[in-house]
């Protein structure tokens, strides 16, 4: 049986676990080691990788990175499967070895990431079909050909950190019988969408750009930092999920500036009327600015900065699940580690 080492500790090396593989995994390494054990196994710094192994399987997202380490240490590339994030098949490519030690599952990943469709499962499905098929009009033909293997291993749907907070804030909203409600750069697709479906008029503000249209949806193209088309005192319901941390940081162009986001937090709270409900999310744990992603919050400065309201649910999202009525101190050291947490603020005015 070969011997494996995975490189990585977040979800990538959850997920191809879960998906099996055949040998022994031996170990895992992280390029800059932060823990001792994962998943019952010994965790190894880039620098103390043991000598003694067959293949070095990477699930990290930080590929090319590893790939460039890879050369600077010397580890022979041969040994190495990379599975995700080099834009280009390198290090070990041999058809027989990777199906044997990825197994089905894992090695679909792979082949997705590649483009290796002939290599899946599909043509083996594709020749089953044409065997079987006797409808003249159901016949596979070249030029109708729509080849896709990401679906085969999926899950049913998501149920992500996204999911969690969205269903959270329009359970809240819905639940508190407003009729209009006003958000700053939160999904379409997913909380705003839950709320239309519940007859609530929603007035979104985003510097982006919209779709098109929506019926119950009023819409301003514009950047929120200072609120100035809302008169004080004149919202009693509005959210900003996962929004608000992106601000002043360019990334959707808008201008740099390191305070927006304790600007916008300002106005929110100006432009909220006595009584009226807050429902905000944003990364929380170690403070810091992820340039020129967003920033991670203490949930203690959110609550600071946030001093005219009164706080009545702090949750979290994380790893698929919600985590409910969380003490505010409690992720003030988390890193994370590539998975990120959201804090959920519920707040009233007054």
């Amino acid at each position: 049986m070969k011997k494996l080492l995975i490189w990585g500790t977040g979800n990538l090396a959850k997920r191809f676990m879960e998906n099996g593989c055949q040998g022994e995994v031996i170990g895992f390494i992280e390029t800059h080691k932060s823990k001792e054990i994962f998943m019952q196994r010994t965790v190894y710094s880039s620098h103390e990788i043991p000598k003694e192994y067959d293949y070095i399987i990477v699930a990290n997202s930080y590929a090319f990175e590893i790939y460039s380490l890879c050369l600077e240490l010397g580890i022979d590339l041969a040994k190495v499967v990379f599975l995700y994030g080099i834009k280009y098949r390198a290090g070990c490519m041999q058809q027989s070895v990777l199906e044997e030690i990825l197994m089905e599952k894992n090695y679909t990943d792979y082949c997705m990431e590649f483009g290796l469709v002939n290599d899946s499962f599909f043509r083996k499905d594709m020749d089953a079909y044409e065997k079987k098929n006797k409808r003249p009009n159901f016949r596979i033909q070249k030029q109708y050909m729509w080849p896709i293997i990401s679906d085969k291993y999926a899950c049913a749907g998501t149920a992500g950190n996204y999911f969690w907070q969205d269903l959270w804030a329009a359970r809240l909203i819905v639940n508190s019988g407003v009729k209009e409600h006003f958000d700053i750069g939160s999904r379409l697709d997913g909380f705003i969408a839950h709320l239309l479906a519940a007859d609530i008029d929603v007035t979104m503000i985003d510097i982006r750009e919209f779709p098109g249209k929506i019926e119950g949806l009023h819409t301003i193209v514009d950047d929120a930092t200072g609120l100035c088309q809302i008169p004080d005192g004149s919202i009693g319901s509005m959210s900003a999920l996962c929004s608000l941390e992106h601000f002043g940081l360019g990334r959707y162009g808008d201008p740099v500036d390191p305070e927006a986001c304790f600007t916008c937090f300002e106005n929110v709270q100006r432009k909220i009327k006595e009584g009226g409900r807050l429902y905000l999310s944003l990364p929380v744990g170690k403070e810091r600015v992820e340039f020129n992603s967003h920033r991670v919050f203490y949930a203690s400065t959110v609550l600071e900065c946030f001093s005219g309201m009164r706080l009545k649910e702090f949750s979290c999202a994380a790893d698929g699940k919600i985590e409910r009525h969380v003490n505010i101190h409690k992720y003030d050291n988390d890193v994370h580690n590539g998975e990120y947490r959201y804090g959920m603020f519920h707040f009233v005015k007054g």
